[in-house]
């Protein structure tokens, strides 16, 4: 993902401290807000995502649309 290009969606909550956001879009996809991931204080493994997913911190996972 582009980091100089994401536009995000509307604020619909928070984890940690972080906003989760409804969707964040790029130039090339758009990914919706899907569910918080299962971390521990190792981290957050990476066998929760599927196909088409990413994963930002604190633990947010989003779903490309």
């Amino acid at each position: 993902m582009d980091r100089n290009y994401r536009h995000y969606g509307a604020k619909i909550g928070s984890y940690l401290g972080k906003p989760i956001f409804e969707k964040i879009e790029d130039r090339e996809a758009t990914y919706v807000f899907d569910r918080i991931a299962q971390c521990d204080v190792e981290g957050c493994p990476l066998d929760q995502l599927d196909r088409g997913e990413m994963l930002l911190p604190p633990g947010l996972i989003y779903r490309q649309v």
